[in-house]
């Protein structure tokens, strides 16, 4: 590294060595599919060029080798539809180590070089290469300080962590160096939109911020678990699941038998340990065998039980997601302290079962820190065990979340739920919404000293079943490509397909919504 950064430090050394080896840096940095693909590409298509009327101008941030590649795609796409694109990028091949200023000289050479057949398309601009501006507004400062910190959350998959470790400098340093450029290109470049996949970690949150700052219309989007579909944002960070619109549109329409039909498949699925539609994962480890079985199993009695569903610490659907607690891992410790005091009702904590692919601490830790000696009216479920969440659901009389869709899953079961996190389905009439520690001990008081816990109402219940179709059938729109098996979906939606009149039937709402027409639910 240090003879690279010496290297680095000497003009077009670089350069020089990319010209004499030219292709792919020996380095994680890999765009050789978009380098097959491209030229094929671009041919597929000029023909839509012809006749396309001049439309808005939109700068598409990239940055890790696997979004650049997905951006040539989109931008290409865009650029078919009449807009006039921009693809800006950081050559990055790692979003938690530095490279040495060498390799990342070659990294940026390389992406031009592959990026190079789609010259008179696509315009393409390496932030790199941009004098940044000389300082930050401290508006922006402080978005950079709370960008790099949910970074370094996402990284380590914790919530507390070291502000003097390596990793959060190193984080830090990148993103303001980063906000500088990004500062001084959107002020020069004045795009019409903003298009950001993520928008809230790494450089992707960045571009996001100072976007935002400079009051640009940005889109972002994310993908969730079925193939052919996105999530995406107007002005927000997709990652937030901000439902609001699409409730206030189409929250009081009463669902129809079809739909009512296509949620309880879905459901289903997910409670059956299948997949669903075009799904890529399943729910459940292990089919349903019935919540009076697990009561057996687990050793639980008749006394209420209140179910408590975690996160994965860290995850990028918890960051900035606090109300009234510092932390999911605070809410955790002080909710299993409560029901320590209280033998009347049995607490089950169901950790994540997404905590086994994980590196970083379990929320496991937390409740054996809290209490080294588990009371016998606390049962803990840990990630690896084969137990069935919504067997738990069945028997539970109460539900506690902090952003997991299991809580809006068992209002469906008419069992209410007391909200701790900023989630996507608090406020929508079917949930306990406390904004402080007390209101959120007053409430555990008031129900569980009631002695019955009573169920939601068939108002309440019905509202969480039209919610959920929303969330789960509206909510995301159709998109050809997924960032996982991206070329294997390229291979059923080839460009031209897409632009098409067939992918422009199926996808074409979302690419006007994605380059920044206002999203009409209807």
């Amino acid at each position: 590294m240090t003879i690279k950064n010496l290297l680095g430090n000497i003009p077009f050394s670089a350069d020089l060595y990319q010209r004499l080896h030219p292709g792919k840096p020996g380095t994680r940095y890999n765009l050789s599919q978009l380098e097959k693909a491209l030229p094929g590409a671009v041919d597929q298509v000029r023909p839509f060029l012809k006749n396309t009327p001049p439309r808005k101008r939109i700068v598409l941030f990239a940055t890790l080798h696997y979004w650049v590649e997905q951006a040539a795609m989109i931008g290409l796409v865009l650029r078919g539809l009449g807009y006039d694109v921009t693809i800006a990028y950081l050559p990055y091949g790692d979003w938690n180590k530095d490279v040495s200023k060498f390799n990342l000289r070659r990294q940026d050479l390389y992406t031009k070089q592959v990026l190079s057949p789609a010259k008179g398309l696509l315009r393409t601009v390496s932030l790199l290469e941009i004098a940044p501006a000389g300082k930050l507004p401290a508006s922006l400062e402080k978005s950079i300080q709370t960008a790099s910190a949910f970074d370094v959350m996402y990284t380590l998959q914790v919530e507390n962590f070291d502000q003097d470790s390596a990793l959060y400098r190193f984080r830090l340093k990148r993103n303001r160096d980063a906000a500088l450029s990004v500062l001084s290109f959107l002020e020069s470049e004045k795009p019409d939109v903003v298009l950001i996949p993520n928008g809230l970690v790494t450089e992707l949150g960045i571009f996001y911020q100072v976007a935002r700052h400079l009051d640009l219309p940005t889109t972002t989007y994310e993908f969730n678990d079925q193939r052919e579909q996105i999530w995406l944002a107007q002005n927000k960070i997709v990652m937030q699941q901000d439902t609001g619109d699409l409730w206030n549109a189409l929250g009081k329409i009463p669902l129809t038998g079809p739909e009512r039909e296509q949620i309880a498949a879905l459901e289903d699925a997910r409670s059956s340990a299948k997949k669903y539609g075009k799904g890529t994962r399943f729910w459940q480890d292990v089919p349903s065998t019935g919540g009076e079985i697990l009561r057996e199993n687990l050793g639980l009695d008749q006394r209420p039980l209140v179910l408590l569903a975690t996160n994965v610490l860290g995850d990028s659907l918890t960051l900035g997601r606090n109300i009234f607690t510092a932390s999911m891992a605070e809410w955790i410790t002080k909710t299993v302290l409560y029901f320590a005091q209280r033998p009347q009702v049995q607490l089950v904590v169901r950790i994540h079962p997404g905590e086994r692919l994980m590196k970083g601490p379990s929320s496991l830790d937390l409740i054996q820190n809290a209490l080294p000696l588990l009371p016998e009216n606390i049962k803990l479920v840990g990630p690896l065990e084969k137990v069935n969440t919504y067997d738990l659901m069945e028997i539970s009389a109460l539900g506690l979340a902090y952003t997991t869709t299991v809580g809006m899953e068992m209002a469906l079961r008419a069992v209410p739920v007391i909200l701790a996190g900023q989630t996507h389905y608090r406020g929508r009439g079917f949930t306990y919404d406390p904004s402080s520690w007390e209101e959120y001990f007053a409430i555990l008081d008031r129900l569980l000293s009631a002695g019955t816990i009573q169920k939601l109402t068939p108002l309440q219940v019905e509202a969480a079943w039209n919610y959920a179709y929303r969330f789960f059938f509206n909510f995301p729109m159709p998109f050809p490509w997924r960032l996982m098996h991206f070329w294997k979906d390229l291979e059923i939606w080839p460009l031209q397909r897409v632009l098409s009149a067939e992918g422009q039937a199926e996808f074409g709402r979302t690419f006007q919504y994605l380059a920044g027409e206002p999203v009409q639910w209807d």
